[in-house]
């Protein structure tokens, strides 16, 4: 049964608010916008044409490690957005793995001359790394450089940015950066567009994320990513507590109990865990 929702916009936190507004050629002006606020003046983006990530890789398993967003500019740069919604094992690991998958399509081409293009992965993290829970800045930028710290490779860098440093009230945003973030972490408490986000493309936004606008099954479909969204959160925060009490892997292993027996799909639960789908089946 389908009941109304109490927020006028969606929250881009969830898979769905975040694929609609980002991850459609109709909307793909709001995605350039965004990303051109992370890239150098160099790399700003004209124009993208958003891709199938499951092309991607050269085995099943690969082609099943899909990512959220992945697009690539006319000028032939490739980018992967991923919105991530909580802490993951060997998160960094996994960024690095999926960075290779552009490049492996490019080897799959038959003249190729070993010339690579840029491929940059963009991380909107709804989580804190541990080494940097004391450093103020919320947009990391990491490239590959020799011992001197001078840039060895400039066509593979890795943009993360800490969702919860962002503490600003909408009368203390001050650049276009700001107003992205108050968005992506305030869009579903807003009865109507801000001042300082009555913008041409905050305007397309707001008009992409009301969920009046929605039809029926888009509207079940997103209170069915709501859901899953405060279940995770939910689950984190017990995950922090259990893992407090009982010692990390306890935690993680309780926290997954509780989730499987929620009925959520054992991938989720892989994905949020860190576990292995073998491991969360172990579980009784």
């Amino acid at each position: 049964m389908l009941f109304p929702l109490p927020d006028k916009y969606i929250d881009l936190l969830t898979d769905f608010g975040f694929k609609r507004v980002f991850g459609t050629e109709p909307n793909k002006a709001l995605l350039i916008d965004f990303l051109n606020t992370l890239l150098p003046p160099h790399h700003q983006i004209q124009d993208v044409t958003i891709k199938n990530p499951e092309f991607l890789g050269n085995t099943l398993v690969d082609r099943r490690a899909i990512f959220d967003i992945y697009c690539q500019s006319t000028t032939g740069e490739r980018f992967i957005v991923e919105m991530q919604k909580a802490k993951q094992n060997f998160f960094k690991d996994r960024s690095v793995y999926y960075a290779t998958f552009p490049m492996q399509e490019k080897v799959q081409q038959r003249d190729w001359n070993y010339q690579l293009t840029a491929v940059y992965t963009v991380g909107i993290l709804d989580f804190i790394f541990n080494d940097h829970k004391h450093d103020s800045e919320l947009l990391h930028v990491v490239e590959l450089k020799n011992q001197r710290c001078e840039v060895f490779y400039d066509k593979l860098k890795f943009i993360y940015v800490e969702l919860p440093k962002f503490t600003k009230s909408v009368d203390q945003l001050e650049t276009h950066f700001d107003k992205w973030l108050f968005l992506f972490r305030h869009l579903a408490q807003c009865n109507a567009p801000p001042e300082p986000l009555q913008e041409d493309v905050f305007t397309q936004l707001f008009e992409v994320a009301e969920i009046a606008n929605f039809s029926s099954e888009e509207q079940a479909l997103y209170q069915d990513s709501l859901k899953v969204y405060r279940d995770m959160y939910s689950v984190n925060q017990t995950l922090i507590q259990e893992s407090l009490e009982q010692g990390r892997q306890q935690g993680i292993e309780q926290v997954a109990k509780q989730m499987k027996a929620a009925g959520l799909p054992l991938k989720d639960i892989a994905q949020y865990t860190g576990l292995s789908v073998d491991e969360i089946n172990q579980l009784s």
